[in-house]
């Protein structure tokens, strides 16, 4: 473990080497802004044939992707269960009725957040935010970050065939909001992430607010225009994909992002993930017609030195709840038709290993968040519990609710799109009550 390593805000970087090298070398494994445009659907995809008309009721879906397996156990605590507190004797929380300091917060009678995940909290009660637990892939039990990521992103495990995300889908077998759309689906990465591939007018950006060519400003109108003139006459997808990327670069540089106030004096953590959502905060009250966006926050490959209530862990959770926090206050409070998203590719061990961390695991948890989620609770598919016997291969905690369930129903409920085989093909959806 090479604990000298830091993390991009500057964390002690504990993960394993699998994570740390797709960490470094994500961007290669993902398409490029050009090559976004040219995936093509397998055959035996249904051909979908979009309306003529253009619909402005659904939600903005924003994906929350938390890199490197979240120890849910960590994040969401069953803090009635006696075995929790016996498997986790260094890295626990303690019970919202112990004495101790650096109590858990109940959310209900079976479970609660540490203190780092309180600003969570006003989403919380108010009923915008349902927490999940018990989450994961059914179908799948890599215990490879390439491979689960993957396979969750695509939203089909083991399919070689299937190159394309479930977001870029979606956006693929729906009509555009506007019916002139410049960009509807934004990754905010140097690399369009796996999740949105396949999305009509989706770019990868990893700071919509200086979107650029690069170069003097005296001369960007005027290469500019000779970038448009070449690419005009080059054929399909690289036009349409270079078309695209010149006239979102013309619509940011008229926003004045940069400038952008927050509404209800919310303050954004001056992070990674803080800037990047303060940034999709923006897009979405601009009106510009965007309709999905992905954002990472990673981190979470914690195999030593975890420590929930002060540790590598509690950094990271601190910078999630807080910008999470402050989205659902300056967006989704103030009544923008936004649905949030948040899930890990795979959650940690049950029992704490020897260096005061988890190795990876199973189930973790997810959260959606918005006015349209039927929040406030603690969702469970039942809970599998945390006995040894319980267990899966008798340390990890058993997956009984599949992502792609709650995915599709907000596809369906929230993104007014029925065309579930298509956006999750191979599998057949059970709602359990995620929207309202």
């Amino acid at each position: 473990m090479h604990r000298d390593q830091l993390a991009p805000d500057g964390a002690p970087d504990t993960g394993c080497d699998e994570y740390r090298d797709l960490s470094r070398r994500r961007f290669l494994r993902t398409t490029t802004t050009l090559s976004a445009a040219a995936v093509v659907f397998p055959d035996w995809l249904p051909r979908i044939t979009l309306a003529d008309h253009y619909s402005s009721t659904r939600d903005v879906m924003v994906s929350v992707f938390m890199r490197g397996g979240v120890d849910g156990l960590a994040m969401v605590i069953p803090h009635t269960e006696a075995q929790y507190y016996a498997l986790r004797p260094t890295i626990r929380t303690p019970a919202p009725d112990s004495m101790a300091g650096n109590r858990a917060i109940a959310l209900d009678d079976r479970f609660a957040i540490p203190p780092a995940m309180q600003a969570l909290l006003p989403a919380y009660q108010a009923q915008d935010l349902l927490v999940m637990h018990a989450v994961g892939q059914k179908t799948n039990n890599s215990r490879s970050h390439f491979d689960a990521q993957r396979y969750m992103e695509v939203g089909k495990p083991v399919d070689p065939d299937l190159t394309t995300g479930w977001l870029g889908r979606h956006l693929a077998s729906v009509p555009p909001v506007h019916a002139t759309p410049v960009l509807r689906g934004l990754g905010l990465s140097s690399g369009l992430p796996k999740t949105l591939v396949g999305g009509p007018q989706t770019l990868p950006i990893s700071n919509p607010a200086n979107y650029s060519i690069g170069g003097s400003g005296n001369t960007r109108a005027a290469r500019t225009a000779v970038l448009r003139a070449n690419y005009a006459e080059s054929m399909n997808p690289l036009r349409a994909a270079a078309l695209d990327a010149i006239g979102t670069m013309d619509l940011l540089a008229s926003l004045n992002l940069n400038g952008y106030v927050p509404a209800n004096g919310v303050t954004y953590p001056n992070t990674s993930f803080g800037r990047g959502l303060r940034a999709i905060a923006a897009l979405i009250k601009s009106d510009i017609g965007l309709e999905a966006a992905a954002i990472d926050i990673g981190g979470w490959d914690t195999h030593a030195a975890q420590d929930p209530n002060g540790g590598q862990m509690a950094t990271q959770m601190l910078d999630f709840a807080q910008s999470l926090g402050a989205f659902w206050a300056d967006v989704i409070a103030t009544s923008y038709p936004v649905t949030t998203t948040a899930l890990s590719e795979f959650g940690r061990n049950a029992r704490e290993n020897g260096s005061a961390g988890t190795d990876h695991g199973r189930a973790s948890v997810m959260f959606a968040m918005g006015r349209g989620i039927a929040g406030g609770r603690v969702l469970t598919a039942g809970w599998p519990g945390l006995e040894t016997s319980q267990l899966e291969d008798r340390r990890d905690l058993r997956v009984t609710l599949d992502y792609r369930d709650v995915l599709a129903e907000i596809v369906q409920q929230r993104l007014e799109n029925s065309n579930l085989s298509v956006v999750f093909p191979g599998w057949t959806p059970t709602f359990h009550g995620v929207t309202r």
